[in-house]
């Protein structure tokens, strides 16, 4: 499927899932490339979380973006990524800014599944939605929410484009993150539900990221 021909064909415009000021928006490198990573502990939470906030704050910006299909040596700090062969390649786009900013569905949506992870480096509160667009079904996933994002909630629960449906969640909620919004996509769920991974192995790499497209596409800056 190419999501970015659907939505053309379909005329629908998506709506950012958090609102977004292309003017003060920084762009972040988190791979292993970045070289300025190696003077901070990444398993110090609260040095890891003042890189992201001081980098924003340096470049006067109030959000930040970035991370698709990067290559990440970060997650060696959680033992969830760690396996014979680690996982380190990132599917989705984070979007890093404060806690509590509200989140919006990009598109209209039922409610595919939902879960709270509560192990160190997962997701935290996550919420999956499911979209049909000229008859192909695709769905999106935001982790790193707000608990309170999942009071209320069910499957099947219809939202609308551009209602808000959660916030993000502050760093004792979203398991031990500095406040952002984890966003992918899947055109496949592969049978699962309130989960699917955020990172893989390099030897899988292509794989998912066939399964797993940018999430620019549904993230419109202007």
């Amino acid at each position: 499927m190419d999501l970015q021909a659907l939505l053309q064909q379909s005329g629908w415009v998506p709506a950012s899932p958090v609102r977004l000021d292309p003017a003060r928006l920084h762009h972040f490198d988190l791979s292993h490339q970045n070289k300025a990573l190696n003077r901070i502990d990444l398993n110090d939470e609260e040095q890891f979380t003042r890189y992201i906030f001081g980098e924003l704050e340096a470049h006067e910006c109030t959000a930040g973006i970035g991370g698709y299909a990067e290559q990440r040596s970060l997650y060696s700090r959680s033992d969830l990524f760690e396996d014979e062969e680690p996982r380190t390649i990132h599917l989705g786009v984070d979007i890093w800014t404060q806690s509590g900013t509200p989140v919006y569905a990009p598109l209209e949506a039922i409610v595919h599944s939902f879960a709270n992870h509560k192990v160190h480096g997962d997701y935290g509160p996550v919420i999956i939605l499911q979209h049909e667009l000229e008859g192909e079904t695709f769905f999106t996933l935001y982790g790193h929410l707000s608990t309170m994002s999942l009071h209320g909630l069910y499957e099947g629960k219809w939202i609308k484009r551009g209602e808000q449906f959660a916030s993000l969640g502050a760093y004792h909620e979203n398991y031990h993150w500095p406040p952002h919004l984890h966003f992918q996509v899947m055109l496949d769920m592969e049978g699962k539900k309130g989960d699917y991974p955020g990172v893989c192995k390099a030897s899988e790499r292509d794989y998912y990221l066939a399964n797993c497209p940018d999430p620019a596409v549904l993230l419109p800056l202007d």
